[in-house]
């Protein structure tokens, strides 16, 4: 089963005036453990990288679900906190666990909308404790390598 690491990449950015200036960017993978992580983090943005680039961290990261779109304005990732309220049968009481998810949006209200939309199936009681921007510059989700048909 995979998990979900956040990959910081540490390279020169060429800057409007023509100077450099060293930048950290996170990114998040979709990887089984962190030496995939970094793997997979180096094989994404290889193409888009000119010059040295270093991957400085990796962290586990813990999302319990994403909510992408393919909306281009939707260029921001917000972080969501959730309480989602259970009953615990044997007390009778309310409970409540949280959860982080991921939403691709283009800002807090976009995000809150299409958190809503994503969760209209739920079955689950819930509330938004906080949602914050993150500095999540893209996500790569684990494609499988298809291999080729022997003729």
């Amino acid at each position: 089963m995979s998990e979900w690491f956040e990959c910081k990449v540490k390279y020169e950015r060429t800057m409007q005036d023509g100077g450099l200036k060293k930048v950290c960017e996170p990114y998040l993978v979709d990887a089984i453990n962190f030496t995939e992580a970094e793997r997979r983090i180096i094989e994404e943005i290889k193409p888009f990288m000119m010059g040295e680039f270093e991957v400085s961290n990796i962290t586990k990261a813990r999302y319990a679900e994403l909510f992408e779109t393919i909306d281009d304005s939707a260029d921001r990732w917000f972080k969501v906190k959730l309480l989602f309220i259970t009953l615990d049968e044997k007390s009778g009481k309310e409970k409540k666990s949280s959860h982080n998810v991921l939403v691709q949006a283009s800002d807090l209200r976009d995000a809150i909308k299409r958190l809503d939309q994503g969760m209209k199936g739920s079955m689950m009681d819930y509330t938004i404790a906080s949602v914050a921007e993150t500095a999540i510059m893209d996500v790569f989700r684990y494609k499988a390598d298809i291999p080729e048909k022997a003729e």
